[in-house]
């Protein structure tokens, strides 16, 4: 699944290519809103909130969650698409230019003055401008109980972090992504996890290990059963979640991370 530094860039592609001017044409092959025209609306902006991505038209907000498979591509007026029609889920063109969502894994639409309530669950973003450190620590520490690395995962927690900075964060900081809240200091994992993904927010390839080659960017992150890149230990794999049906791919060092 993307995460949040992903759709932040997307956003600000869409954003450069489609704000400002007005929209010729809407398509939305979803039941729930295959009857919304916002022809002749101003397209405002776009903007991501964690790993929500938000178009303002008129006075309106076209709001899609690109899960596992979903992209959104933008194309030239005529230019050919290069992924077929049938998975288009939403087509928004404006004057030669064509924003084309694929398989996306949620889309809808709301009045504009509703977007706040309607994301009012997430917990501050990490590439937001209303960043709070404190107020992530403050929820994070409601569940003293829950593991770190799915506290970290929680967007109720804090928006924007997917399974790979959660991952790599943990090692980071020298955790076992099992640690429950209650044990640890949260403040400086916090604060790492805005650092770290604010870092790699303006490049397409993600790095935590500070190496951008092929197959040195990160420490640990799909990396079972091969040498921690620090210690030469074995790195361990196991699945972890807050039940049976939220279960999440997890990597440690069982050296570094004690």
């Amino acid at each position: 699944m993307p995460e949040g530094d992903t759709v932040f860039r997307v956003a600000r592609e869409l954003d450069a290519a489609l704000a400002g001017r007005v929209v010729t044409r809407t398509d939305f092959r979803v039941p729930a809103i295959a009857t919304v025209d916002l022809a002749g609306e101003r397209f405002h902006s776009v903007a991501s909130r964690g790993k929500h991505l938000l178009m303002r038209i008129g006075d309106r907000v076209v709001h899609s969650h690109l899960k596992m498979e979903g992209e959104w591509r933008l194309f030239a007026a005529g230019e050919r698409w290069r992924r077929p029609e049938w998975q288009a889920r939403a087509i928004i063109e404006v004057p030669g230019v064509t924003a084309v969502g694929f398989d996306l894994g949620q889309l809808d639409e709301f009045p504009a003055d509703e977007e706040r309530a309607r994301l009012d669950h997430l917990g501050p973003d990490l590439l937001g401008p209303d960043w709070d450190a404190d107020e992530a620590v403050r929820r994070i520490t409601t569940t003293p109980d829950v593991s770190i690395a799915v506290a970290l995962g929680d967007q109720r927690n804090l928006a924007g972090l997917g399974n790979v900075y959660v991952n790599e964060l943990c090692f980071l900081r020298g955790i076992l992504p099992t640690r429950p809240v209650a044990e640890l200091e949260l403040e400086p994992l916090v604060r790492l996890a805005a650092r770290v993904i604010r870092a790699n927010r303006d490049r397409a390839v993600r790095t935590t290990t500070g190496d951008l080659h092929r197959g040195r960017q990160l420490w640990v992150y799909r990396r079972g059963g091969e040498p921690c890149r620090r210690c030469g230990t074995s790195i361990e794999h196991a699945r972890l979640g807050r039940n049976d049906v939220e279960q999440r791919e997890t990597w440690w060092c069982p050296n570094c991370q004690a």
